[in-house]
């Protein structure tokens, strides 16, 4: 079979965009993008199972291969369930969620909507109180017998969404403190009980700098927004 090359959109498409990150990257956009590059191999997805290695050996052309038993075992899928009575209502889980399947707010208790959740334990680190757990959603399915097109189609389009609004909200949030920063730096005699001309030009010089390396930094993310096709772990 001759190899052809893909793009990562096309690998991407053929993956079921749970974001697991088992395949070793941060999301299956990632893990699509290092196979296009060459620098990953067809076998790493274990949600896709079998299956999904013999849609993308041809789509590729490259060879079928046992799933790669360093990212795990295809199995039937699961879904997070949260102890209501020991959830504390920290929030932690809701950014962590690739899909924006868990509902809830501050001290509050949260729950999982089933139909969003794709099973991907990235919720179950970040609580505190282990109060997340996996259960079975009682299909035997694997792989993508398990899943429709239809499905993964909403779980990446989800994924999109959250992405977007974890960037909006880490940009305003910064556009918020930089102007607090210019507030308290255009009258820092006013904002601060310290006297010394000498300690208040240092400060000065402090505040100056942080807006500086925060200027760099939001100029560089705008340079790198096509993210990291970088493993992690």
């Amino acid at each position: 079979m001759t190899q052809r090359a893909c793009t990562a959109a096309e690998l991407s498409a053929l993956l079921p965009q749970t974001q697991c990150t088992r395949c070793g990257y941060p999301d299956c956009d990632g893990y699509a993008q290092a196979m296009a590059q060459g620098a990953a191999d067809i076998n790493r997805c274990p949600p896709g199972g079998a299956e999904g290695i013999a849609r993308l050996a041809d789509l590729t052309g490259r060879p079928v291969r046992p799933l790669d038993p360093g990212c795990g075992t295809e199995g039937p899928r699961q879904r997070a369930v949260i102890d209501e009575d020991w959830c504390i209502g920290c929030t932690l889980c809701l950014p962590a969620c690739p899909t924006d399947a868990i509902l809830g707010s501050n001290k509050r208790m949260h729950t999982v909507i089933d139909r969003w959740c794709t099973g991907c334990e990235r919720c179950l680190p970040v609580c505190p109180v282990d109060c997340i757990r996996l259960e079975p959603t009682g299909s035997p399915a694997t792989g993508w017998a398990a899943w429709s097109a239809g499905q993964a189609k909403e779980a990446g389009d989800r994924y999109a969404f959250h992405s977007n609004r974890i960037k909006l909200d880490k940009a305003r949030n910064q556009k918020t403190l930089e102007e607090k920063a210019r507030t308290k730096l255009a009258d820092l005699s006013a904002h601060t009980h310290i006297t010394d001309p000498a300690t208040l030009e240092r400060k000065r010089a402090v505040i100056e700098a942080a807006l500086e390396r925060a200027r760099r930094r939001r100029e560089g993310g705008a340079a790198d927004a096509g993210g990291s096709d970088q493993p992690v772990g």
